[in-house]
């Protein structure tokens, strides 16, 4: 079995090659402030590090966000562009979930936290069992940035994710981080490639801006 995994959640992008549940190559690459799109020459650089051609992938994983509006919008759209060419089936699983299982945490509850902009953050809870498999608990939701310890607290959590916050741990999403999501992804099962997009969490500031001036939803088609 060869997975291609892939995240763009953040301002910066990740792949990884997964061959038997082993991780054959990695790749990162900044996403942001950058002159050319660098995602799809990250995943043909890890592809090529863990010698394998694109025909012989058997299913591609994409980080579903929340999060960075472009880069998710880049993310997937590479995703289900090799999902359709080569005719495999296309998973997402929640950006969040690859911080937690892409990070050495010890058994316990994790909030994750990613920055949503604003003075709020993305958060979402999550358990690393004792086999080092990661449970989602409660999806992501929008949270300000001075509630997240108290909800921690009350959660029993500790705060983890790639925002720089006092006294939690920072990991970002890794698309290594598959090989402990085998259980979610299974039960969540293929998207449709066709209508399948990103969580963005919330609108794009440049499509907030155009509703506000025009009066109404921004036109799909």
């Amino acid at each position: 079995m060869i997975t291609l995994a892939l995240d763009a959640s953040t301002y910066t992008g990740d792949v990884a090659v997964i061959v038997d549940g082993r991780v054959a190559a990695e790749c990162t690459t900044a996403m942001r402030g950058q002159q050319e799109e660098r995602l799809m020459p990250a995943v043909a650089r890890a592809l090529a590090d863990a010698h394998v051609v694109a025909p012989a992938i058997d299913r591609i994983v994409c980080g579903s966000g929340p999060g960075s509006f472009t880069s998710l919008r880049i993310a997937g759209a590479i995703a289900k562009g090799l999902a359709t060419g080569l005719g495999r089936p296309l998973f997402g699983v929640p950006s969040p979930a690859l911080v937690v299982g892409g990070t050495k945490l010890a058994p316990g509850r994790y909030l994750v936290a990613i920055d949503a902009l604003r003075g709020e953050l993305y958060a979402a809870l999550y358990e690393v069992e004792q086999n080092g498999e990661v449970e989602e608990l409660d999806p992501a939701r929008l949270l300000r940035a001075e509630d997240v310890h108290r909800v921690a607290t009350e959660l029993g959590a500790s705060v983890v994710g790639p925002a720089a916050i006092e006294g939690g741990i920072v990991a970002t999403p890794r698309a290594r981080a598959v090989v402990r999501l085998e259980r979610m992804i299974a039960r969540a099962g293929a998207v449709d490639v066709g209508g399948w997009e990103p969580a963005y969490g919330r609108l794009a500031e440049a499509q907030v801006r155009w509703e506000s001036t025009h009066g109404r939803p921004l036109p799909t088609a």
